[in-house]
């Protein structure tokens, strides 16, 4: 036993010894094997990050760059819930025992620390109540080592207001190194350029291109994966195949992204790359400007001077045929220059030059007719020599009063340019609201009036129309009425008037905690009429246009109502990075989708088609062109209108919540909205007050044209502050006017709703004590106009936001606004800032998610208003005179012999109706509204014509068999006796 312990203690004594003599010998340890010699190693240091929410002042990625003066900082709407969290992905598995959190401000109840191996199952590892303020505190926690690869912060808030976190660190004890790992994939093509998430390379048909995958492991050596599972996808195989070995083939034209996939160690990574296939027969021909001076980019002006030469046109068709172009002064009518016709040859380039140079100021066009297999496509360039007399200080150059005072415009070398708005508005613009006979009058009654006055409604909806369309209106006499549900309006020529707007006015009082609109007026949806489509046959229509080239223009006529389709295809959505749009949980990517712009024809020649409103996006062949297609509205609500009165919800007032520290109230059961107007068309609503909304007071909604929001005021709105919430004044129909307006506690107080096709207006209007921007808010709506708003505005790529908002809209129009700006340019597209004073503030993209760049929208005169000094008035008075200007002033509503009740009389009645020269069976003097029935395949619309003719009759007949005649009967004695007779038809179908 003793020899034993003498044996045990020499070994002690030896293995004490070569403690000391081995690290003596060795060279000291690296730190690239150690994590504990030297300083500690923040785990977290520039690790990807996700999180509850963040915002431009505070992206989450600043919780990790290890700088102390940069911060996180969650959306207001995210803190409302009182819940924010963030996580780090630290790339590998580590034992996790200590982190720091270094709170910039705020006010916290309580905050945990969670781990998860798979970011699927969570577990606490920390957990702390603090109750109090936490402003520069800094935080360090020690708990159990639990191996993780993601580490979650989750805090809980005791305050909504001003909540920042500066870092968040996080460290391991252990000191071993992790194993190495796969950590990432990437796609490279062939000659090793690797490419990015967001690279695309354009084929042909039938063409290949082969791909190869390469990785990097955690300790960021590259990958071996020559012995690894791969596999390739394409995301629409019908579009671009891709085989086992990386090479795709292009199949038809569209888009396709292209996944590669490598496991290795049993993890699996993936990384990919875009495939734009394009097809020559659709394209036809690709035209491009060529000069040494002139800028040629979308959304900016092309401008030569006097002397300079003329540009040259460089052409690649995709089949053999011919090309005539001529270059056209546009402002004088006269051609500069004409060249004969010249062969073209499959895929060979070929320059088109004018002789000489520029001899006078004006708007050029080059007009380029080709002829490509069997029919002739057009196109045209643009440039604008402009008068430099014309342009005096404190104008813009692109939108300018000439010297004859008429706008002028500088548009970009494809012709878009700043379109003309002022075809929006009630009949179309510069028309005069109309004082409308009352027929019933009311008075408040008690308890609950909505039956009373929906009856009032329902029965003024029955009196025949007059030959400006009008029943008559409802007067609402002084006081209180309450409303417990929803009041409908679903008849034309129906006006719903009170005596006033303020506390001693017409009041209607929402009632009860129910959900749900107080007014809305209704119609039904158009009819398209599909058969009738034509393909337009331009390249491309430049944003503005009000002409254009049609395949065949022998089917239509002046007046007919059509709608000009805008195609978008996938490619178009590609080019537009809506594909691609930064992905976080709900979001959506873009599909391919349709404008359809309403129009009427105005003039037809050849097969040139004019129409009374410009389009405000370009319709252009590589991006699915477009079309023209007829269609009907019989039952489209027309001469529609509310005036005159205050609307007010009832709310539960000790309902309340906090933003930046101040109280307010934010109960949810009342009335969302008061107007709501879907399927009208000239329409109006004005002079209304509204108070404690939780959405809008006016929404102008889809299938809605010709409106006009004018002198109306929300105050005081009451609901939670965060999304589809607080939206005062809202459009999603098309040549709306909404002016005059104002605006308190709104989100987006004057806002567009997604993919609504312009022009549109918000003028002379003001937002105060907002929480966001005034903007259009998501999904490419086209062509608005700000004019003289002041509010904060936001005309951006909202990327995620949403459900992936991305590009929220493009053709629009910021004119000597006031107050904080964001204007960015969407590709294809632009959005122009002129005359603006106030801030230019930094746009939501690029940020840490996504950092593509974005340009900067059409800036001018930053800092300065312009002249003049309103834009649409400008144009109204241009295209309509001075009274067309005056006509849309504020004026008195109602009143004298107006708002006494006066029941329809003396009417010019008919004997009867004819069609197809047999009486109209059934027919009664005092019927006004007839639909006749018709067998399936019926396509010819019947002669309709009075049977007698004692009185005036203006027969207005339907164009196809889907639409209505009208008869306007005028008394010849006394024009101003009139009424309507209408004849609906119906198909079998």
């Amino acid at each position: 036993m003793y020899q034993a312990k003498q044996t045990i203690s020499r070994c002690l004594a030896m293995l004490l010894f070569l403690s000391l003599l081995i690290p003596a010998l060795l060279p000291a340890p690296s730190t690239a094997l150690s994590l504990e010699a030297g300083p500690k190693v923040n785990l977290a240091l520039n690790k990807p990050v996700s999180q509850s929410s963040d915002c431009s002042c505070g992206r989450a990625v600043s919780v990790v760059d290890g700088d102390p003066a940069t911060f996180w900082q969650p959306l207001s709407a995210d803190r409302t819930d009182g819940n924010v969290w963030i996580t780090v992905d630290l790339k590998a598995h580590y034992d996790i025992d200590e982190a720091a959190i270094h709170f910039k401000s705020g006010s916290v109840s309580n905050y945990k620390i969670q781990t998860s191996k798979d970011n699927v199952e969570w577990q606490d590892a920390f957990v702390k109540t603090i109750n109090g303020s936490v402003s520069n505190k800094l935080e360090n926690v020690h708990f159990p080592a639990v191996n993780s690869r993601y580490v979650k912060l989750s805090v809980q808030l005791s305050s909504t207001s001003g909540f920042q976190l500066n870092e968040f660190s996080l460290y391991s004890s252990n000191g071993e190194p992790p194993k190495a790992v796969l950590e990432s994939v990437y796609v490279a093509d062939m000659t090793g350029r690797v490419m990015d998430r967001y690279d695309t390379v354009t084929l042909r048909p039938a063409e290949s291109y082969s791909f190869k995958l390469g990785g990097i492991m955690s300790n960021g050596q590259a990958a071996d994966l020559s012995q690894t599972p791969v596999t390739w996808e394409s995301t629409k195989a019908g579009t671009v195949s891709v085989n086992t070995y990386g090479t795709v083939t292009a199949l038809q034209q569209g888009v396709a992204k292209i996944i590669g996939r490598a496991t290795l160690d049993g993890i699996t990574k993936e990384a990919s790359v875009w495939v734009d296939v394009y097809d020559p027969g659709t394209l036809l021909v690709d035209v491009q400007m060529d000069h040494a001076t002139m800028e040629r980019e979308i959304g900016k002006p092309a401008l030569l001077a006097v002397g300079d030469a003329y540009p040259s046109v460089r052409l690649t068709p995709y089949s053999d045929g011919q090309v005539k172009a001529a270059l056209v002064n546009a402002t004088t009518g006269t051609i500069a220059a004409e060249l004969p016709a010249a062969a073209l040859h499959r895929d060979t380039q070929q320059v088109l030059t004018f002789p000489g140079s520029v001899a006078s100021a004006g708007n050029y066009e080059i007009r380029l007719e080709f002829m490509l297999g069997n029919k002739p496509v057009y196109d045209a360039l643009f440039f604008t020599v402009p008068n430099t007399a014309d342009i005096s200080l404190g104008e813009s150059r692109i939108a300018y009063l000439d010297h004859n005072g008429q706008m002028a415009y500088a548009p970009d070398y494809r012709g878009n340019r700043i379109l003309d708005f002022s075809n929006a508005g009630y009949m179309g613009g510069g028309v005069k609201i109309p004082d409308v006979q009352a027929r019933i009058a009311l008075e408040p009654g008690e308890g609950d009036d909505m039956a009373r006055i929906q009856a009032a409604i329902d029965q003024v909806s029955l009196m025949p129309q007059d030959a400006d369309g009008f029943r008559g209106a409802i007067l609402l006499k002084k006081g209180t009425y309450e409303i417990s549900g929803t009041l409908y309006i679903q008849a034309s020529g129906v006006v719903l008037r009170g005596e006033g707007q303020g506390e001693d006015g017409t009041i209607l009082y929402a009632t009860g905690t129910a959900k749900r609109n107080i007014l809305e007026i209704k119609g039904q949806p158009v009819k398209m009429l599909e058969d009738t489509a034509v393909t337009i046959a331009d390249l491309f229509v430049p944003s503005g246009s009000r002409s254009f080239h049609v395949d065949d223009a022998s089917g239509y006529q002046v007046g007919d109502k059509i709608k000009v389709r805008r195609y978008g295809n996938d490619r178009w959505i590609h080019e537009i990075d809506m594909d691609t749009i930064h992905e976080i949980e709900g979001t959506v990517q873009w599909t391919p989708f349709s404008l359809d712009f309403d129009r009427v024809i105005t003039g037809i020649q050849g097969n040139v088609i004019t129409i009374d409103a410009p389009i405000a996006n370009s319709i252009e062949q590589r991006w699915g062109g477009g079309a023209i297609v007829k269609y009907e509205d019989p039952n489209r609500l027309e001469q529609v209108g509310v005036e005159n009165l205050r609307v007010d919800s009832e709310f539960d007032p000790s309902v309340t919540a906090t933003q930046n520290g101040k109280k307010y109230f934010s109960d949810e059961n009342h009335a969302v909205s008061f107007a709501i107007f879907t399927h009208v068309t000239n329409a109006w609503m004005r002079e209304v007050t509204g108070l404690h909304l939780n959405h809008a007071l006016a929404h102008v909604g889809r299938g809605a044209k010709w409106v006009t929001i004018q002198d109306n005021q929300s105050l005081d709105m009451v609901s939670v502050i965060t999304g589809e919430r607080r939206y005062p004044f809202k459009l999603g129909g098309e040549l709306t006017l909404m002016q005059r307006n104002y605006a308190e506690t709104a989100r987006h107080a004057f806002i567009v709703d997604s993919r609504v096709q312009g022009p549109n207006v918000f003028l002379d209007s003001q937002s105060v004590n907002e929480y966001a921007s005034s903007e259009p808010h998501h999904r490419w709506s086209v062509g608005g106009l700000y004019d003289n708003v002041k509010a904060d505005i936001a005309i951006q790529d909202r990327g995620s936001y949403g459900t992936g908002h991305g590009w929220s809209g493009a053709n629009y129009v910021a004119w000597n606004t006031e107050g904080d700006l964001i204007a960015q340019q969407p590709p294809t597209a632009q959005n122009y800032a002129i005359g603006h004073v106030g801030a230019k503030v930094k746009p939501y993209l690029p940020n840490g998610d996504d950092n593509r760049p974005r340009s900067d929208g059409y800036w001018e005169s930053f800092g300065f208003h312009v002249s003049p000094t309103s834009l649409y008035l400008q144009q109204l008075e241009g295209r309509l005179g001075a009274q067309a200007v005056q006509n849309i002033a504020q004026s008195p509503v109602g009143g004298g012999n107006l708002d006494i009740p006066a029941l329809p009389s003396g009417l010019p009645l008919l004997k009867g109706i004819k069609v197809n020269n047999k009486a109209l069976e059934g027919f009664t003097d005092d019927v006004f509204e007839y639909t006749l029935q018709f067998p399936a395949g019926t396509t010819v619309v019947p002669d309709i014509r009075p049977h007698d003719m004692r009185h005036h009759v203006e027969v207005i007949k339907a164009s196809t068999i889907y639409g209505k005649t009208v008869l306007i009967v005028r008394d010849k004695k006394q024009p101003s006796q009139s009424v309507q007779y209408q004849v609906r038809f119906n198909v079998a179908p």
